[in-house]
C-alpha cells in the first residue's frame, strides 16, 4: 500500500488568531507566500515567516531604485 500524503489545512492556518500580529499574517510552519487576508473577500497578503517573502520585497525595492536611477539619467 502506499502511503497516503500529509496534507496540511491551510484553512485552519488562515484563521488561527495566533498567526496574525495585527494585519500582517507571520506563520514560518506555513510554506506560502501569497495567503488570504482574514476576510478573504479582501484579497491576499504576504507571509512574513516566509524568508521567501522578504526576497520579493527586497526585489521591488531594488526594481524601484533602478527605474528610479534610470529615470535621471
Amino acid at each position: 500500500m502506499k502511503a497516503k500524503k500529509k496534507r496540511r489545512n491551510y484553512d485552519l492556518l488562515d484563521k488561527d488568531p495566533k498567526n496574525w500580529k495585527g494585519v500582517f499574517y507571520y506563520n514560518p510552519a506555513d510554506s506560502r507566500i501569497f495567503v488570504p487576508k482574514k476576510y478573504k473577500y479582501r484579497g491576499y497578503t504576504l507571509n512574513f515567516g516566509n524568508l521567501f517573502t522578504y526576497l520579493i520585497i527586497l526585489g521591488f525595492i531594488l526594481f524601484w531604485v533602478m527605474l528610479n536611477y534610470m529615470r535621471t539619467w
